[in-house]
């Protein structure tokens, strides 16, 4: 990788209060997450973060255009209740967000991750963990169980990057 860019995390991953309170507790774990995320690209190149790595074709920058529509979809699209389109999925493609295309760059990419998870800590600022809102599917879901979820979704996919980045270069971490 000597001459070429590598990617360089722009967030520092910070460990979460092990006595927050629960709101606290919530925000902190998943912005843990979330810093694990882009640390698990930390030192690649471009090529390297885009390669496909699963028979479905999933690389390490498929899994963060995932989660940023994930926390598009979650917290401004049933939670915030805006009209919004998804960030890269269509009705023609509703698997875009895990493929990366050629003109799509790791600044982009995570750019946009970045931008989507602070409009997200925006919307629950400014919300309460137990108010409930609607769902497309017509069940109730509050913004608890959304902290809950996207913990829980972001620390799987973590492990999906653990699995991809060693398969790339034998790195390993927690």
């Amino acid at each position: 990788m000597i001459g070429r860019m590598v990617f360089r995390s722009p967030v520092e991953r910070v460990m979460p209060n092990r006595l927050a309170g629960e709101r606290d507790a919530l925000t902190q774990q998943l912005d843990f997450h979330r810093a694990t995320l882009l640390s698990k690209l930390e030192g690649l190149d471009d090529e390297s973060l885009r390669r496909p790595m699963t028979a479905s074709g999933v690389s390490l920058l498929g899994l963060v255009k995932h989660l940023a529509e994930t926390e598009h979809g979650w917290f401004v699209k049933i939670y915030a209740r805006l009209p919004e389109a998804d960030l890269y999925s269509t009705d023609d493609d509703p698997d875009a967000e895990f493929r990366v295309g050629p003109d799509e760059t790791a600044d982009a990419l995570v750019g946009q991750y970045l931008r989507t998870c602070e409009r997200a800590r925006a919307v629950v600022a400014a919300g309460g963990l137990d108010d409930m809102v609607p769902t497309p599917w017509g069940a109730e879901v509050n913004l608890r169980a959304i902290l809950v979820h996207m913990v829980q979704e972001t620390a799987r996919h973590n492990g999906h990057a653990d699995i991809i980045r060693e398969a790339i270069d034998g790195v390993t971490g927690d």
